[in-house]
């Protein structure tokens, strides 16, 4: 029996030889590119697994290297088995699977909903942080559409302090009352302590979104106008470490030219090790095929700092964060796009704060289709010192999505 399936993370095509059951299975991950593949996320059936190695779907089993190295792994929700591998340009190398105790693995992707700061979705891995904004901020009045960045420098996961820090009520309330008793100096210090706002020596909060799609976010674009998707209306976690988060998000139905109830899905990834999430969107009662946009909003700090380049398939810009003379170092910020695009900018008609336009990765959307692609972000002060690595970053990311590595499951 032989089948082909495209994966995720790196869109792995995956090849099944061979149906007898074994002690232990070889998966061989081959390398079409000239390009070193380290850390990069593959996945296989699980239940191909459990059949090959005559296992019951409660059984463990345990993967291991070429050099009989253990390799964590998880178990996702679309049963999927995913686990890191490491690939020489032109190489190919060997896994082995077979029954057996795997050893604890530490979490270092992680998310959840805070419905304590607005029904936020904060969630990040070893390299970035992002965050998505809930109904409650929408029903608060304030427009924040597209999704924001908490930069990080550590391995480490830092999200859910800051979320403590930034919120803890003992500090609010004394804040509070040093400023009702005229100590606005201690009051902002205090303030200043546990703001998230604030570089406390892991990284911050220091990318504005406002009214723009943010970093990476969607949108359809009838007749060239953005029909922005304000917050999400629900959400659903459906993986949470310790390599892969995912999570499904739905939002309230949108008015599309002629279309009145035009609800928006996304399927949202962050794997180990990558600055960009995988991101499956679909629009369900969209009756006619539409443009639909990925954007990176442009800021008037650095109205120029932008690069696209539909042929390799990215786009990307240089942000200075929201205090450029803070020392808060860059936040770069880009899309990647395995099917072909186009680019372009487009500015409004006048800036709304200091934000000035965007710049756009843009696809024809077919009903009942589905709109991937990829977006995150990088720090100056985390692997990526300027504006040249990034793009060389995406670059490579693009041309590894457009040439998967190719696995083969065999006995």
């Amino acid at each position: 029996m032989r089948k082909t399936l495209f994966a995720a993370a790196a869109c792995a095509a995956v090849l099944w030889t061979g149906c007898s059951k074994s002690e232990s299975v070889t998966v061989t991950i081959a390398n079409p590119l000239a390009i070193e593949r380290t850390g990069e996320m593959v996945e296989i059936s699980v239940n191909d697994i459990y059949t090959r190695l005559d296992l019951s779907d409660t059984a463990q089993f345990v993967i291991y290297d070429e050099k009989a190295q253990e390799v964590p792994y998880q178990l996702t929700y679309d049963e999927k088995v995913i686990f890191p591998v490491s690939v020489a340009s032109n190489a190919t190398v060997n896994y082995t699977v077979q029954q057996g105790t795997p050893s604890m693995v530490n979490t270092v992707v992680y998310g959840r909903c805070y419905p304590e700061r607005l029904d936020d979705i904060a969630w990040e891995n070893d390299r970035a942080a992002y965050r998505a904004y809930g109904p409650a901020l929408q029903k608060s009045g304030e427009r924040a559409y597209g999704y924001d960045v908490f930069t990080k420098n550590v391995e480490e996961l830092v999200v859910e302090d800051r979320y403590a820090m930034e919120l803890d009520s003992a500090s609010r309330a004394e804040i509070n009352a040093l400023r009702e008793a005229g100590k606005k100096t201690e009051a902002d210090s205090l303030a200043r302590a546990i703001s998230y706002h604030i570089d406390h020596g892991n990284g911050m909060d220091c990318y504005a979104v406002g009214p723009t799609l943010g970093v990476g976010t969607t949108a359809l674009m009838p007749d060239s106008v953005i029909v922005y998707p304000y917050c999400y209306k629900d959400f659903e976690i459906l993986d949470n470490g310790p390599l892969r988060f995912t999570m499904k998000l739905v939002f309230n139905p949108l008015v599309v030219k002629n279309d009145s109830n035009v609800v928006e899905t996304r399927i949202i990834q962050l794997d180990k090790g990558s600055q960009l999430n995988k991101t499956t969107v679909s629009y369900e009662y969209l009756t006619q095929t539409t443009p639909v946009a990925a954007g990176l909003v442009l800021h008037a700090a650095n109205p120029e700092g932008y690069v696209c380049d539909a042929a390799k398939g990215y786009i990307a810009y240089a942000d200075p964060t929201t205090d450029a003379k803070a020392g808060n170092g860059i936040v770069y910020v880009g899309a990647v796009f395995p099917a072909p695009v186009q680019t372009a900018t487009q500015l409004f008609e006048k800036p709304a704060g200091d934000a000035l336009g965007h710049v756009l990765g843009m696809s024809a959307y077919e009903p009942g289709n589905d709109f991937v692609y990829y977006w995150g972000s990088g720090w100056s002060k985390y692997g990526f010192e300027k504006a040249e690595d990034w793009t060389n970053y995406l670059q490579d990311y693009a041309e590894k999505v457009r040439n998967p590595l190719v696995v083969t499951v065999q006995n």
